[in-house]
């Protein structure tokens, strides 16, 4: 071995701890648990929360037998580097948020895996903490976004009902936006993201829509996937 990879530690000596992987293990559970938690309640994707929550913990704990493994031999490592590179993943990542909580399983992962347990627990629970804090800062001072379905009924042929609609709907939120709009003979189906700044205005406008348009269906949806009024 050349002297110049003792220096620099990368002989391949360093020892491998069935008892330290166990306890990392372990540990990462727990952090794998409280983060799926984290996503499951503070996340603010409509889309596989369930099924992205149920991974993180395979994520993580592979993440810590990886590295664990890996940094025992110069040679793994350099033998790991090859075998990712032919790796694919298919399934792609719709939200911002969803490869934010990824990240931050490998990260913990990877602390885990390097023996650094106090910088890995410190860290993820101070990451957590700040996350948690500027979304509920977040919705507090931007109200409850929330989706908003419509269907109308017996809509007279020639008469838009979008414009009443919008009129009604403009009176009792911050702001709306329409994302989407189906007409098919005399049923109108319409669904709207709104921000509403508080629940009396969101039981005002469910009794305007109501009031305005008798043979009206509204459903509410919020963002974490929990069913409004």
């Amino acid at each position: 071995m050349p002297v110049e990879l003792e220096l620099f530690g990368a002989n391949g000596d360093a020892p491998f701890s069935l008892t330290e992987l166990l306890v990392n293990l372990m540990i990462g559970l727990v952090l794998a648990l409280i983060l799926r938690w984290h996503f499951l309640r503070f996340g603010s994707t409509l889309s596989n929360r369930d099924e992205l929550g149920g991974v993180l913990p395979f994520i993580l704990l592979t993440t810590v037998l990886i590295i664990t493994v890996v940094k025992t031999s110069l040679a793994l490592s350099l033998g790991l580097v090859g075998a990712l590179s032919i790796v694919r993943f298919r399934t792609p990542i719709k939200e911002p948020e969803e490869l934010a909580y990824l990240f931050i399983a490998i990260a913990m992962g990877l602390g885990l895996g390097a023996n650094q347990v106090g910088a890995t627990v410190m860290a993820g629970v101070f990451i957590l903490g700040a996350m948690t804090l500027i979304k509920q800062f977040s919705r507090s001072s931007k109200g409850t976004n929330l989706y908003l379905s419509v269907n109308l009924g017996n809509v007279e042929a020639g008469k838009s009902q979008l414009d009443a609609l919008n009129a009604v709907i403009s009176n009792h939120v911050t702001s709306s936006d329409l994302r989407r709009f189906d007409e098919r003979g005399d049923t109108l189906d319409a669904t709207y993201l709104l921000d509403v700044p508080s629940t009396q205005a969101l039981t005002e406008l469910s009794n305007s829509l109501r009031s305005d348009f008798p043979d009206i269906g509204i459903t509410f949806l919020d963002q974490s996937g929990m069913p409004g009024i």
